[in-house]
């Protein structure tokens, strides 16, 4: 069994002296692990870093087994290296894969979205907005998709404001009532919209989070969020702080 792909590199640990164990997340084989030999040598060590691109090659006896890797690096992503904030970013999306996706099964959509998503990140200013919207297609391609094209309670589409906790539903203004203060924010940029300020963002990613935890994560037996995540949130307030103070 063998097979060539491209992917980004989600995670890697060590396996036995010489050796380390990676997951790659690819176009046509979804987040795949395999054993690179001589993985931790200082010749293919700092090509093993998590968001960078490589060209695998894959191979194994048996489907099932592990199987090997053949690595070559296609990009480092070691811009991000430069940015506290950005780096965070590339580690909460490398674990939240790592820890959602089924392995083995091909998600050729959301790579393609991810890649978009990885390139941006230290680039871009307004990459925080483009990673909100990366949370909401990942809950998509999941199954946990949320319908903001109208209110729940009036059909309208005018001042889209909440969403029901409970079934993932936009709810405007008027409809939520007094029932508002039980909604999620729904921020304008979950709508792509708004001036993508941190503070929308962290509003919108209260939302997303609700349904990673409560869907995705319940889903898979009530496991807990990556850290990664909740340290890549700590870094947005610490930013949104002096955001809001210039």
């Amino acid at each position: 069994m063998d097979w060539r792909d491209q992917g980004a590199l989600l995670s890697v640990r060590k396996h036995g002296e010489t050796s380390a164990i990676i997951e790659v997340f690819t176009k046509e084989h979804g987040r795949h692990a395999g054993v690179v030999r001589g993985g931790v040598s200082r010749k293919i060590a700092p090509i093993l870093q998590p968001g960078a691109q490589l060209d695998v090659a894959w191979r194994a006896r048996l489907e099932e087994h592990i199987g090997s890797y053949t690595v070559e690096p296609l990009r480092s992503r070691a811009l991000v290296m430069s940015d506290r904030t950005a780096l965070a970013g590339l580690n909460a999306i490398t674990a939240l894969l790592g820890f959602a996706l089924p392995e083995r099964e091909p998600h050729p959509v959301l790579y393609e979205r991810t890649q978009s998503m990885l390139d941006l990140l230290g680039v871009n200013e307004a990459w925080p907005t483009a990673y909100l919207k990366w949370e909401l297609a990942l809950l998509e391609e999941l199954g946990f998709g949320l319908d903001l094209s109208e209110c729940a309670v009036t059909g309208g589409r005018d001042e889209l404001a909440y969403v029901s906790p409970n079934t993932g539903r936009a709810v405007s203004a008027e409809g939520a009532g007094e029932w508002a203060d039980k909604l999620l924010p729904l921020p304008p940029e979950l709508l792509g919209a708004g001036d993508g300020t941190l503070t929308n963002v962290l509003d919108g990613l209260t939302t997303t989070g609700h349904f990673l935890t409560h869907g995705v994560a319940h889903a898979l037996g009530d496991r807990p969020l990556p850290e990664a995540r909740a340290r890549f949130l700590d870094r947005l307030k610490r930013d949104s702080i002096k955001e809001e103070r210039t």
